[in-house]
C-alpha cells in the first residue's frame, strides 16, 4: 500500500511562511517608498538608477557569508536577529529623516536592508528542506515563493496609497512595526540544527566554507555554474532594466501619480503570486528544459512593455500596457525560479545546501548593480520605449543561448 503524504502546512513550516509574509511585506513597503521619494525629491534617473544600484552590491556580497552562517547557526536564530536589528534600521532612519542629507541617508539605509536581506535569504532556503518532506519540496518552494510574490503584491499598492497621502513617515513606522512582529513570530520556530564547530577564525571558517560549496559546484555540478551565467546575464539585460525602468516609465514617461505606481509594482507581486500558484499546481511536472522558452517570453513582454511608452500612445493605455506586461513578466520570472530552486535543492547535500544556494544567488545578481548604473543613465540619455525594447533584444538572445543548459540541469540524477 502506498504511503500518505505528508501534509506541508506542518507547526514550523506554517510559522516559518507566516512570519515571511509579515517581513517581507515590510520589506517591500520600504523598497517601493524610499526609492521613489528620493526619485520624487532629486528628479534624477541617473541618481535614482545609481543609489539603486549602490543598495545592491551588499545583497550580493552578504549572500555568500549569509550562506556559511545558515549551515552553522540555528536558523531560526539568524531570522529572529536580523529581523529585530532590521526594526531598529528604520526606526533611526525615521528618527534622522530631515536631519541629514537624503541621497547619502537612502542610500545607507537601502544597503542595509538589501544587506540584511542578502544573509536573510539563505537561512530561509536552507530551512525548506529541513520543514518540509521531499516529495513536498516543489511545493514547499512554490509556496515560499508565493509568499514573497504577496508582500510584493501588496507592499507597493499599500506603500502607494500611504505615500501619496501621508508621505514617507508613516511608511517608516509601518515597515518597523512588521520586522518587530515577525521577530517575535519567529522566536517559536523550531528548525533541526547540528552545531558545526568553527574551526579558526571567523574569515578562515567564511573562506573555507566557501571553498566547500566552490568545489561541489565545479566538481560534482558543474552545470550549475552555466545556469549562473545565464541569470547573471538576464539580471544584466532585463531584470536591472524593469527594476529603474517601471518606476521611470510610470512617473516621469508617462506622468503617473505614486498610487498608480503602486498598482503597477503590485501587479508584478500578482504575476509573481499567479506563476507561484501555478507552479505548486504543475508541480514535477514543470520541467526546466522549459526554462529557456520562459526566458523567451519574459523579453517578449519586456519589448510589449517598450511599445506601449512609443510616442502617441496615450498615457493611460500606456499605463495599462506596462501593468499588463509587468504582471505577465512576474508570471513567467516565478515559475523559472521556483523549479531552479528545487532542482538545485535535489542535487545538494543538506549539509552544503545554505552555502551553495547563496553562492548561486549571488552569482546570478552580482550584474544587477552594473546594470542598474548603467540602465539609470540610459533611461536619462534615451527615450524610455528604446530602452526596454534594446532590454528585450539582449534578453532574447541570452534565452536562445540557454538552451542547452537547462536541459542539462534538467537531466542530471538527483543527489
Amino acid at each position: 500500500m502506498k504511503p500518505s503524504k505528508e501534509p506541508l502546512f506542518r507547526r514550523d513550516f506554517t510559522l516559518v511562511a507566516a512570519g515571511q509574509v509579515i517581513s517581507l511585506f515590510g520589506s517591500a513597503v520600504l523598497r517601493f517608498a524610499l526609492p521613489l521619494h528620493l526619485l520624487r525629491q532629486t528628479g534624477s534617473p541617473a541618481l535614482f538608477g545609481a543609489v539603486g544600484a549602490a543598495a545592491f552590491i551588499p545583497a550580493v556580497l552578504c549572500a555568500p557569508v549569509g550562506g556559511v552562517v545558515a549551515d552553522r547557526v540555528n536558523k531560526r536564530n539568524i531570522m529572529v536577529i536580523l529581523d529585530f536589528f532590521t526594526a531598529g534600521l528604520v526606526l533611526s532612519f525615521a528618527l534622522l529623516l530631515g536631519r541629514a542629507p537624503l541621497v547619502p541617508l537612502t542610500a545607507g539605509c537601502l544597503m542595509l536592508l538589501y544587506g540584511i536581506a542578502g544573509a536573510y535569504q539563505p537561512a530561509v532556503q536552507a530551512s525548506i528542506p529541513l520543514l518540509a518532506a521531499e516529495e513536498n519540496l516543489t511545493s514547499a518552494n512554490a509556496v515560499i515563493n508565493m509568499v514573497s510574490t504577496l508582500s510584493g503584491l501588496l507592499g507597493p499598492v499599500i506603500g502607494g496609497a500611504l505615500f501619496g497621502v501621508f508621505g514617507l513617515r508613516p511608511i517608516l513606522w509601518v515597515g518597523a512595526g512588521c520586522f518587530f512582529l515577525s521577530a517575535v513570530m519567529e522566536l517559536f520556530i523550531r528548525i533541526p540544527h547540528r552545531s558545526r564547530a568553527a574551526e579558526g577564525g571567523v574569515l578562515s571558517t567564511v573562506r573555507r566554507d566557501l571553498g566547500e560549496s566552490w568545489r561541489f559546484i565545479r566538481r560534482d555540478q558543474p552545470v550549475f555554474l552555466s545556469v549562473m551565467a545565464v541569470l547573471a546575464f538576464f539580471n544584466l539585460a532585463l531584470s536591472a532594466a524593469l527594476i529603474v525602468g517601471v518606476p521611470v516609465a510610470v512617473v516621469q514617461a508617462l506622468g503617473m501619480s505614486d498610487s498608480r505606481l503602486g498598482l503597477t509594482q503590485g501587479a508584478m507581486g500578482l504575476g509573481g503570486l499567479f506563476g507561484g500558484v501555478l507552479t505548486a499546481c504543475l508541480g514535477e511536472r514543470l520541467r526546466l528544459r522549459r526554462g529557456s522558452a520562459l526566458l523567451l517570453f519574459a523579453g517578449l513582454t519586456a519589448a510589449g512593455m517598450g511599445a506601449a511608452l512609443l510616442p502617441g500612445v496615450s498615457p493611460a493605455l500606456g499605463w495599462w500596457g506596462v501593468t499588463a506586461m509587468s504582471f505577465a513578466i512576474m508570471v513567467l520570472s516565478t515559475m523559472l525560479t521556483v523549479a531552479l530552486s528545487a532542482a538545485v535543492q535535489r542535487r545538494t547535500p543538506p549539509e552544503l545546501l545554505g552555502k551553495v544556494m547563496a553562492f548561486i544567488m549571488a552569482a546570478a545578481n552580482c550584474a544587477s548593480p552594473l546594470g542598474q548604473a548603467a540602465y539609470g543613465a540610459l533611461f536619462e540619455g534615451f527615450p524610455a520605449w528604446a530602452v526596454l525594447l534594446g532590454a528585450a533584444g539582449a534578453s532574447a538572445a541570452a534565452a536562445f543561448r540557454s538552451r542547452s543548459v537547462f536541459r542539462r540541469l534538467d537531466g542530471q540524477p538527483s543527489r
